[in-house]
Formats: C-alpha cells, structure tokens, sequence
C-alpha cells in the first residue's frame, strides 16, 4: 500500500469537504477548490480526517492514490493558508509595476511587457524589482510564477532576467582576450 496515501488529511473545523458524483469539493476561509476524482480512488470522511481508499491494487490505482491524497493536502492547505511564489527581478532599469489586473513589466525591451493576471491568482508588487504570486491553487500559483519567470529568463553571462527568490544563477566567463 501507499505509504503517502495510507496517511489521512487532518482538516481544521472552519473547512467544509464534500464529496459529490467522484467530484470532492473543499471551502474554507481563503477560497474553493474542487478536484475530480479518478475511477477506483474514493473517500473517507470522518472525524475531522479524509481517508483515500482505492478499490484494486492495479498499478494505475496505486499511482492515483498516493497522488490524490497529496492534492487533498495541497487543497486543504490551500484553502486554509494559501500559498505563494516570489519572482525577484534583476539588471539595471528593470522593474515591474502591478495595477488592477494587469502586470507591467519593463525588462530593457523596446516596449513595456504587459502580463494579464488570472481572477484565481493575486500578484503584488511591493518593491519594483519583486513580484509576489498568491493564490489557493497550489499547481496555479506555481504555473503563473513560471509563465511571468518565461518572458525574460535570467541569463547566464550577467544575471539579467527574472528568477525566483534565492534561485541561482550559474555564472559563465564572457570572452576572453588572447594575448
């Protein structure tokens, strides 16, 4: 059996989980999530505790429990604490400004890079050269903050580019003169 998926999900009481027609939905203080659940994985609820159960013990099966009692935890906290990814912004003259529903961005292009923010995810700038991305959704949040690190990558030769808080950027020698 599954060591992840043998381990139940303790949920707190301001938190509702329903499971409905293999569709489990979860409310609590910071949002709603749903999720559809495969076929042979079902639910337990009880006692403030979600217990995933699979029906076979075919391979398919035993891969979809331990993954769906990890996205019961990732939904649970996330309705409950939210998670969030910080982007940090490098190189002269480059900074970022987010107003309503829109992240401008001036990364040393010609024009200013304008990035639409999802409804489902909120992004903040407190710092021009920091973007902070918070939302429920674990998968969300992690696939914004890669789609806003995509449109200037950090560059290895001077560092330029955006990249997460505390990534590191491999550091190449420029040219060299020969003597």
């Amino acid at each position: 059996m599954s060591r992840i998926g043998k381990k139940p999900v303790s949920f707190p009481k301001e938190v509702k989980v329903a499971v409905e027609n293999n569709l489990l939905k979860v409310e609590g203080p910071k949002g709603k999530l749903s999720q559809a659940l495969p076929m042979g994985i079902s639910l337990e609820i009880k006692d403030g505790n979600i217990l995933v159960k699979r029906a076979a013990e075919s391979k398919q099966d035993k891969a979809n429990h331990g993954t769906i009692r990890s996205l019961v935890a990732n939904m649970v906290k996330g309705v409950t604490e939210g998670y969030g990814k910080d982007l940090e912004i490098q190189g002269v003259g480059f900074r970022a400004q987010a107003q309503g529903n829109l992240l401008t961005m001036l990364l040393g292009f010609t024009h200013p890079v304008n990035f639409q923010i999802p409804a489902d995810v909120t992004i903040t700038t407190p710092k021009p050269t920091l973007i902070k991305v918070q939302g429920v959704d674990k998968c969300r949040v992690g696939e914004v903050a890669a789609n806003i690190r995509k449109v200037f990558i950090a560059e290895p030769y001077k560092g330029k580019g955006i990249r997460y808080v505390g990534e590191f950027v491999r550091r190449k020698q420029g040219k060299t003169v020969t003597k």
